[in-house]
C-alpha cells in the first residue's frame, strides 16, 4: 500500500459514498485508476466492507473495554461478540483489558442491551463502558 492508497482509504473513511471521479479529482488520478486501486484494496482484504455510520445526533455510541478469563481464548470470545447486533468494531488489545468493542445503537437503551449481551458471553469477566458524548 502506497501513499495514494492511504489517501483513498482516508477519503472513503470520511465518506464511503465518495465517487471514483470525486476521489480522482482530489488525488489527481483518473476515475479508472481510482477504480482499479479500490478493487485491488478490496480484493486483498485491506478494505473489507463499506458501511453506513448513523449521525451522532441520531444515535448512541459506546466504547466497552472487556477483560477475558485467561482460561478462555480471546479469539474465541471475540468470535462470539462479533455476532451480537450493534457491534461496530472489535479490537483485541494489550494491557489491562483484552478486547475493545465499539457499539452503536439508535438510543442508549439499544446500546445497553448490547452491553448486557456482551456480559453474558462465556469468558467475559469484567466490562468497563464509556458512552461517547461527542465525536470530533
Amino acid at each position: 500500500m502506497d501513499e495514494i492508497d492511504k489517501k483513498i482509504i482516508k477519503m472513503l473513511k470520511d465518506d464511503s459514498r465518495a465517487g471514483h471521479v470525486e476521489i480522482g479529482n482530489q488525488i489527481g488520478l483518473s476515475e479508472g485508476a481510482i477504480r482499479k486501486r479500490i478493487k485491488a484494496l478490496t480484493d486483498d482484504g485491506t478494505i473489507s466492507k463499506f458501511t453506513i455510520k448513523i449521525g451522532v445526533a441520531k444515535n448512541a455510541e459506546a466504547i466497552t473495554l472487556l477483560t477475558v478469563n485467561p482460561a478462555h481464548p480471546t479469539q474465541e470470545v471475540t468470535k462470539h461478540i462479533q455476532l451480537i447486533p450493534n457491534i461496530e468494531t472489535i479490537y483485541e488489545v494489550t494491557g489491562e483489558y483484552d478486547i475493545v468493542a465499539v457499539i452503536s445503537g439508535m438510543n442508549v437503551a439499544e446500546v445497553n442491551e448490547c452491553i448486557e449481551q456482551i456480559r453474558r458471553v462465556e469468558g467475559i469477566t469484567k466490562t468497563n463502558t464509556m458512552i461517547v458524548l461527542r465525536n470530533i
